[in-house]
């Protein structure tokens, strides 16, 4: 059976957080609300020192655990419990951000634990460089539903252009992990086709996570009362049955300028997806001057933080791949404990 973490990736409101519950509904997989500490803790390593020191491990568990950017409270764990499990734990970064996850999944009996945010899909190096036996599932879905969506949500402050530009983003990003990932490591499965047919979709999905496949995944409207937070209101279409009710929807919410600006600008990628076009005309050289520049701003900006990262990996004071799964010991070159032997603490 296997214990490789699962990554739930693909553009914000493409359907990720009911992916997220369909995969926790499943009994030996749980995927908990966002958390907010995986990606700040990577870029905070230098911080914290060698965690191959047990108080350099403690001061992270303990930073992850109560500092007020983190969202580690959803995961309604033990804090001293999770504190003490990191200090006793492997040294290595990735250790001790597994360690939150795996006792999350512990909280449900499962042996296997995920994690759920859009924007992962362009920090897919980042997370295996954590969880080098990582599996991701990416969840794709009609742009213009995305961007009129995206438009809608009371947390989303930029315009059309961003918009449009992070659609494109992540199916750019899909189309390199498709070219340069294992076959077994990377999946990519459609919103529509997922919401059209739940049951075939999901039954591919736990061939791919080498998981049987359970019926209660097609219905997770019990596991939304545990896995959503009350707050996010957006959410709230989690708590129904899975429907196609918002497929195509973009027709009525997006104005015609955005409509045209979308096709004109995603056409292609909107076409290798298996999305048709409207035939809406073409899209005035002002909104495509202003989207170029708009993607220009944010390619520089994650050209700037992509070298910053090289730099700091120069610098790195101790290992940062996790090693709590069986995959994970074996890259590490970790000895397996044999059946009926006792395990002997590893030196850290």
């Amino acid at each position: 059976m296997s214990d490789r973490p699962v990554f739930v990736i693909g553009c914000p409101r493409s359907g990720t957080t009911m992916l997220q519950l369909m995969l926790h509904s499943h009994p030996r997989i749980a995927v908990p609300p966002e958390t907010r500490f995986l990606v700040p803790a990577y870029y905070r390593r230098r911080v914290f020192g060698d965690l191959r020191a047990a108080s350099a491990r403690k001061a992270l568990a303990q930073w992850i655990a109560t500092d007020k950017t983190t969202k580690f409270r959803e995961l309604k764990i033990d804090k001293d419990a999770f504190i003490r499990e990191s200090e006793e734990g492997p040294g290595s970064l990735g250790s001790v951000i597994g360690t939150a996850f795996r006792m999350y999944a512990e909280r449900f009996g499962k042996a296997r634990w995920g994690d759920k945010r859009p924007s992962y899909v362009k920090q897919v190096e980042l997370l295996t460089r954590l969880f080098p036996d990582a599996q991701f599932v990416h969840l794709i879905r009609d742009g213009r539903d995305c961007v009129a969506s995206l438009k809608e949500m009371p947390w989303y402050t930029l315009d059309s252009f961003h918009a449009v530009s992070t659609w494109a983003e992540a199916i750019d990003a899909g189309r390199k992990l498709r070219r340069t990932m294992p076959q077994d490591s990377y999946y990519e499965l459609r919103y529509e086709d997922l919401t059209d047919d739940p049951h075939t979709e999901m039954k591919k999905l736990c061939q791919f996570l080498e998981e049987d496949f359970d019926q209660a995944m097609v219905s997770p409207r019990e596991a939304a009362q545990v896995a959503v937070p009350v707050h996010k209101v957006w959410h709230s279409n989690t708590h129904g049955e899975v429907t196609r009710a918002r497929v195509g929807s973009w027709a009525t919410r997006l104005e015609d300028w955005e409509v045209a600006l979308a096709e004109t600008a995603l056409g292609e990628r909107l076409e290798a997806n298996g999305y048709e076009l409207s035939g809406a005309p073409s899209a005035a050289k002002e909104h495509l001057a202003a989207l170029q520049k708009t993607m220009q701003k944010r390619k520089a900006s994650r050209l700037r933080k992509g070298m910053r990262d090289r730099i700091n990996r120069l610098r790195e004071p101790s290992p940062v791949a996790a090693m709590l799964t069986s995959g994970q010991k074996a890259l590490a070159g970790v000895p397996q404990q044999r059946a009926g032997s006792v395990e002997v603490p590893q030196k850290v």
